[in-house]
């Protein structure tokens, strides 16, 4: 008896979520961004949140250890740090944010 070939993978629940870079998934999962803001804005918002001192602190305390050289490695760390931010270190991020774009 031959058994059927089962070459058919599943189907991908959610292809569009994959389109959208880590950057802008993980600004929208902290409240920092619309869902709606274009990639090239959310990117210039990135590079705002990055170079904040505060995050610049925690991040350096998530990357103990030698420095990071590669890019996912600094996308991770930066999330890593906004998660551990409380909610009103989060607002005061947004605030200062707002004022560098003015």
């Amino acid at each position: 008896m031959k058994y059927p070939k089962q070459n058919k993978r599943a189907p991908q629940t959610r292809p569009a979520a994959l389109a959208v870079p880590s950057y802008h998934r993980i600004l929208v999962k902290h409240g920092l961004i619309e869902k709606t803001l274009s990639i090239p804005d959310a990117y210039e918002v990135f590079l705002k949140v990055g170079a904040d001192p505060e995050v610049q602190k925690l991040r350096r305390k998530v990357a103990h250890g030698n420095k990071m050289k590669h890019v996912p490695a600094l996308y991770l760390a930066t999330a890593m740090a906004l998660q551990g931010m409380t909610k009103q270190e989060l607002e005061a991020l947004k605030l200062r944010i707002k004022e560098k774009g003015v």
